[in-house]
Parts: structure tokens; sequence; C-alpha cells
């Protein structure tokens, strides 16, 4: 499998206009070539004109840990160019960054996830060059959550740095077809082209997409430590809005679900009565952990880890939005006076209750503490919204 870098960098032509032009780059650690070098040294090795580079959420280096912790600009050492951070003062490209570029490169690795930020910034990128008159050209990447799709579409009038479009949970597109989605649905003029993948095979198992043993994983940010980690990512992400720990401060961290009093026995009893379809897929594992960091630090903690690396993992039935909704709703059930939801500053978003912004609307966490609200509500309403965006993103797909 060829990702987008490695097909620009065999195209002499491309390489040629690479080198005429004054070029951005938009990567991270994970912006990596298929020999294994990082994408500012394989494109500055074969002549390209990297003039700067923009570095997403967790720094260029990917050496942030959490939410809110910012980067400041700095002069590559190596290279000598400057690294402008979009997790800091700014999180949109200016005017001003773009002046001195003719082209900007997108190479970042996503997860397949909305709330991951990389394709807000990849919004913020296409919004930019459309103003600018920049050429924006997006090195496609694989989903290494696959196809699949899961969770509720954005709410209109919630977007944030964590919901930048009407997209569900898990949308099971590829950040370039993302890119011309999010062009055509903003009706935006911008020079856009799409480097794609070769050999590209995203119904494949066991990666589903991903070149499992073929290519390395490396952390997109420190704390998306495995390829099982995208498969639960859009539904233990939930859990940053909820006083339950998702394993951060552990070795699995957006693996896990727990806390010091998590009835982990009664809550699952309730799941596999009332909705036993969401437990399917994957294999999820009573533990006790106890973080080194973060919620719950040094407190053994009681909850699941799931798994989805083993010859029996369904990617089509495991449903990761639905299971650790499911998990809530069941908490809720079993103790409705639980302390669930956390209340503190979340992405820029002060004023907002967290798992509003993460689940990009309210209905959530209405339909959990809504003791009449039956599991089979949410259910309705998700596949009524995901068959929509199926139908939506069905001329989008670049790789059937």
């Amino acid at each position: 499998m060829q990702f987008g870098i490695d097909v620009l960098l065999s195209d002499d032509a491309v390489r040629a206009r690479l080198a005429s032009g004054r070029v951005a780059l938009v990567a991270n650690p994970a912006s990596v070539t298929v020999d294994r070098q990082h994408s500012v040294d394989a494109l500055m090795r074969r002549g390209c004109q990297i003039v700067k580079a923009f570095g997403p959420q967790h720094g260029m280096r990917g050496d942030k840990q959490d939410n809110m912790i910012e980067s400041a600009d700095y002069f590559d050492p190596v290279r000598g160019i400057p690294v402008i951070s979009l997790y800091g003062k700014h999180r949109w490209p200016t005017q001003e960054m773009l002046a001195d570029t003719d082209i900007v490169l997108f190479d970042l690795q996503d997860v397949g996830c909305r709330i991951y930020t990389y394709i807000s910034t990849l919004k913020y990128f296409l919004e930019a060059c459309a103003d600018s008159g920049k050429e924006l050209w997006v090195l496609d990447r694989p989903n290494p959550a696959g196809r699949p799709v899961d969770g509720l579409l954005l709410e209109a009038g919630h977007e944030s740095f964590v919901g930048c479009d009407t997209l569900p949970t898990r949308h099971g597109l590829t950040v370039g077809e993302l890119a011309n989605w999010m062009k055509d649905k903003n009706n935006l003029d911008v020079d856009l082209k799409v480097i794609r993948i070769e050999d590209y095979s995203p119904a494949l198992s066991p990666g589903f997409g991903w070149p499992v043993m073929e290519r390395p994983w490396i952390n997109p940010s420190p704390n998306a430590s495995s390829l099982n980690m995208t498969r639960c990512f859009a539904g233990t992400v939930l859990l940053e809005g909820t006083e339950l720990s998702e394993g951060r401060g552990t070795t699995t961290p957006l693996e896990l679900i727990g806390a010091p009093d998590f009835p982990a026995k009664d809550v699952m009893s309730v799941l596999e009565t009332r909705m036993p379809a969401w437990l399917e897929g994957g294999w999820v594992r009573p533990c006790y952990f106890e973080p080194t960091f973060h919620k719950h630090v040094g407190q053994l903690c009681q909850g699941f880890q799931f798994h989805t690396d083993m010859a029996s993992y369904d990617h089509e039935r495991f449903k990761p939005f639905r299971l650790v909704a499911g998990l809530l709703k069941s908490l809720r059930t079993v103790d409705p006076g639980y302390s669930l939801w956390r209340h503190h500053d979340y992405e820029y978003e002060p004023d907002r209750t967290p798992i509003d912004v993460i689940n990009g609307g309210e209905r959530l966490r209405l339909w959990v503490d809504d003791a009449t609200a039956d599991f089979n509500d949410l259910e309705s309403r998700l596949q009524s919204e995901l068959s929509w965006w199926l139908q939506e993103r069905e001329p989008y797909l670049l790789y059937e």
C-alpha cells in the first residue's frame, strides 16, 4: 500500500511542481513515508521547497499529552524552517501565515472520528486556502477505524473544534474523501487536489484498510497508541465528558472505562438485558486499573477494557458509540444519582457542558438522564441519522 505522500514522491512531474513553488506542510510525528522517513525530510531531500510547517493539536512533535495543552511556534533545528502551532494562540491558519506560500500539503494521520481535531484543522485549511487563493493538496492516508459508521450527527449550532461539521461521530471516510465532501457541502471555491492512496482495501481483514504488518503504527497523538484505540475511540472519547476514566494515565488510554465506585457487574447486567446487540463485535473484558495521572490518579478503578484485536472481531457489528452510550445509560439506571457529567473548560468552550461539546449536541446527555427513555429510542434515532449519512457520503467514496 502506498499512502498519498508515497504516491506524490514517486511522481517526477509533481515533485518538479513542488520544487518551483513555495510549499507549506501540515504534519506531525505520524507523517511518515513507506521507507520510514518523516514527510518534511523526504520532501526536502527530493528537492521540494518547504518554506514552513504547521503543527496541529498535540504539537508537531506530538509531545502534548492532554486536551487544552497548547504548543508554541518554533524553528525546526534541522531544517531551519518555522513551525507554526495551530493549537495555541491560533487554531485557524491566518492569511498572514499563508502569504508566503503557494501550496499547502496536508499530511496528517486521522483516526476516523469527528471529535479527533485533525479534520477540524483540515476544514480550516480548506476555508483559508479558498479565501487566499492557495492550492491545498491532501495527501491521503487510511482511516484505521475503517468504513463502519456510528454515533449521532452533530446538530446545527453545536459546532466546535471537536465538531466542525454535520458528521456522525464515526464517519467512515479518509481525510481525502472528507476534504472533497467538505468542499462541496460548504460551497468552498478552493483549488483542492487529493493524492489518493494506492492499493487501499478498507473491507479487507484483518486491518480493514490499515496495512497490518506492513507499516508500523505511529501515534498521531500521545494517547492514540494502537489500532484497537482507533476502533474504540468513537465511544471512549465520550468519557472525556464524564467523571469516569477513559484510561488516561494507563498503558491503554481510550480503550477503558471505569472508576473506583463504578458498579461494573450491575451495569453489565443491565446492558446485557436491555440491549445485548450493543455488546457485539468485540470483547468487553472486566478489568481493574490504577491511573498514574489524570482522573482517579493512584486509585484502583474497576471497569471494562474493549478489545478488537482478536480473530473473532466483527468489524461491521462492533459499534463503540452505542457500546459506551449503553454503559452510561446502564450506570444511570443502576445508580440514578451517580455524579456522571464533568463541568470544566473543554476545547475552548467554557460555557457548554463538555459531554454536549463532545457529542455535538445535548441529545446523548438528555437520553442518558431521562429515566423514561428506552435503549430503543436511541437506536431508532441512530439508524435514521446514519442511513442518511451513508447516502450522503456515497458519492465521495474513492476506494471501493
